[in-house]
């Protein structure tokens, strides 16, 4: 599944009425959710049960009514993705909260399918043909969708940002681009100190892009509270503050992905931790630095990749990689100021350097195993990309 994304130009009372398209999907969605915790116990509602539901909404709400019946659907769906995935953690006896469906209060998109939307021959315009009254609006972007038959495209979301309106097309086309073997293989330990290090000894620097626009992060976010609640000046600083989030979070992945492309592209083999970086998160002493780090969106293009060139992305174990000698296999406990490992064997490297020889022997050993992470198996999603199928 690909996904193109534009940029929206459109007049006022077009992005109106895309906002009230929103609304009414986080209307439905909450509304099938309520419907579902007030079932009775032996009344069990499916997604089947939702999607009915839906339909008895559009009959009585005309606000719902006049959304296309498609997206009304595809909101239902949104409801039931939320319940599954409490049910699946239920199962899988997740440790901690297994994620109870919550109403939503800052829905920022509505999903079309296959109807409520008509493009223009140019591949420029789109007109979406509900009562909503969006009407046409401009496709501002260098994607080439022209060249994507309109049958491949499954769904047409319009996503709304703190800088504008965005039109989304999950396009299905096998998104692949195999590349030839190079025969090198890495490891990489990531870190605070240097955003990874290599098996070959190669750190690359940690960005910090958070803490460099910190300063300025805190200046916009004072500048909202001078303001009068509910005025004009308050809403444009709040607007200020939310471009300066998106800007970092933009920076976090452009970042990540070029890291992610680069190594795939030059090695066969990519090893990496399997960290549980939400409960590493628990940590208050690092938990910002942790985050301004994006090591779970690295992961994820590591792994995005992995798959389009065909090559093995293999999570292992970060137990001991750092404590174990890469040469000769003993322990040497270290604490984390220690930044050298020195063994008695002889062995003498930084301690990241040491810890990415670890996991990449350790991902020699485990290929193939069903909890690596290789081509094939079990792959992550984007983030923030999961459609509803």
């Amino acid at each position: 599944m690909l996904v193109l994304e534009y940029k929206v130009k459109a007049k006022k009372l077009q992005y109106l009425a895309i906002e009230e398209a929103i609304k009414t999907t986080q209307f439905i969605r909450n509304k099938c959710l309520r419907y579902w915790m007030d079932a009775p116990k032996e009344a069990k509602i499916d997604r089947f049960g939702l999607n009915k539901y839906s339909t008895e909404l559009r009959n009585e709400f005309k606000f719902v009514a006049n959304l296309n019946s498609m997206a009304v659907q595809s909101s239902a769906e949104r409801a039931w993705l939320a319940i599954s995935r409490f049910y699946d953690n239920c199962k899988k006896k997740v440790s901690d909260k297994k994620g109870y469906p919550r109403f939503q209060h800052d829905n920022r998109s509505v999903e079309y399918k296959t109807s409520g939307w008509k493009i223009h021959p140019t591949k420029r315009r789109i007109t979406f043909t509900d009562k909503k009254g969006i009407g046409e609006v401009k496709l501002l972007g260098k994607w080439d969708i022209q060249t994507y038959n309109v049958k491949d495209i499954k769904r047409v979301r319009l996503v709304r940002r703190a800088d504008g309106y965005y039109c989304q097309f999950a396009i299905n086309v096998e998104c692949s681009n195999i590349q030839p073997s190079t025969g090198n293989q890495i490891g990489l330990d990531v870190g605070l100190e240097s955003f990874y290090t290599d098996s070959n000894g190669h750190q690359e620097p940690n960005p910090r892009f958070l803490k460099k626009a910190e300063k300025s992060v805190k200046h916009t976010q004072r500048r909202i509270y001078k303001k009068k609640k509910g005025s004009s000046g308050r809403k444009k600083a709040r607007g200020i503050f939310a471009r300066k989030h998106l800007k970092i979070s933009r920076q976090r992945n452009e970042h990540a992905k070029r890291l992610a492309r680069n190594l795939n592209r030059s090695n066969d083999l990519v090893a990496y931790e399997n960290l549980q970086v939400h409960n590493l998160l628990k940590n208050h002493c690092l938990a910002k630095s942790i985050s301004d780090t994006s090591w779970s969106l690295f992961r994820t293009w590591l792994e995005y990749f992995a798959n389009k060139f065909r090559r093995q992305a293999v999570a292992v174990a970060p137990h001991y990689t750092s404590q174990k000698c890469s040469s000769c296999g003993a322990i040497v406990k270290k604490s984390l100021s220690t930044r050298t490992h020195v063994c008695s064997c002889g062995c003498q490297l930084h301690r990241d350097e040491n810890a990415a020889i670890n996991i990449l022997n350790l991902a020699k050993a485990t290929l193939g195993h069903k909890e690596s992470n290789a081509r094939g198996l079990v792959t992550s999603v984007l983030l923030r990309e999961t459609l509803v199928e």
